[in-house]
């Protein structure tokens, strides 16, 4: 299974709002273990969803003002980004079936 790339503040605007493809970002934090559980269903998507959706993870303590930004308000949270623009989040562990049903309909 591939390890899914980070983004940092440095490279969010770039990686995440210019993106011309849908872009899940995963807030999370190495000491958070509902994090840990939701990694490879991640990872699953990422494989699933190549050609139609990037996915990044972002490491909320080493890049603390974007979460703030976007209202995180706990880990793990998914945000989907369409054009720059937030078009779907998830706050916590969820099953993938769950993952599917609430961000592939923005792909």
């Amino acid at each position: 299974m591939e390890e899914l790339n980070y983004v940092t503040e440095e490279t969010f605007e770039a990686d995440v709002l210019k993106s011309d493809l849908p872009v899940l970002v995963d807030f999370t934090a190495a000491w958070c273990s509902p994090c840990k559980m939701l990694s490879p269903l991640v990872s699953e998507l990422a494989q699933e969803w190549e050609g139609k959706a990037r996915i990044y993870k972002m490491d909320v303590d080493t890049n603390p003002q974007l979460p703030v930004k976007y209202g995180v308000m706990g880990v793990p949270s998914l945000i989907l980004f369409k054009d720059g623009e937030i078009a779907a989040r998830l706050t916590g562990f969820k099953p993938k079936k769950q993952l599917i049903t609430t961000f592939e309909p923005h792909l």
